[in-house]
């Protein structure tokens, strides 16, 4: 499974905040396993520095950034995905349609995000972390 995690997530995690870290961190520890696959945007990698520099220092913003790259994708942003944004009238917030587009071309299965309704457009399921954790995590063992 391919899974794409937005920038709230990914500052979840960073941030270590409750309640939604018992459920972020537990998203972005199934790049892990083989049978996922998790990916962010750079666009998302620059929001979560944002915030975690605001939390810590720039330093260890930057090394919180640097294992969390070592351990999930990063998927394109592209020329072309800057274009579907910007023609798709669907499309109200561009940092939305930037994140979308980057999902969509690394083939991913959902995006988790505690935004949900920012993707209102979204071809692809959209959840929330703990509706994602409920569906395709709970009860599972092995994980």
């Amino acid at each position: 499974m391919r899974i794409f995690v937005d920038a709230n997530i990914v500052v979840s995690v960073l941030n270590k905040e409750y309640p939604l870290f018992t459920y972020t961190s537990r998203i972005l520890s199934l790049a892990d396993f083989k049978q996922f696959e998790v990916f962010t945007s750079p666009v998302c990698l620059a929001i979560a520095f944002y915030f975690a520099e605001k939390k810590f220092k720039a330093s260890i913003a930057k090394q919180k950034i640097s294992i969390l790259c070592d351990n999930i994708r990063i998927a394109d942003t592209t020329e072309t995905s800057v274009k579907n944004t910007l023609q798709n009238s669907a499309v109200k917030d561009f940092e939305d349609g930037l994140e979308y587009y980057a999902a969509l071309g690394s083939n991913c299965d959902c995006i988790v995000t505690e935004d949900v309704h920012d993707f209102y457009f979204s071809n692809i399921e959209v959840l929330r972390s703990k509706e994602f954790f409920l569906k395709y995590l709970s009860g599972r063992k092995h994980l």
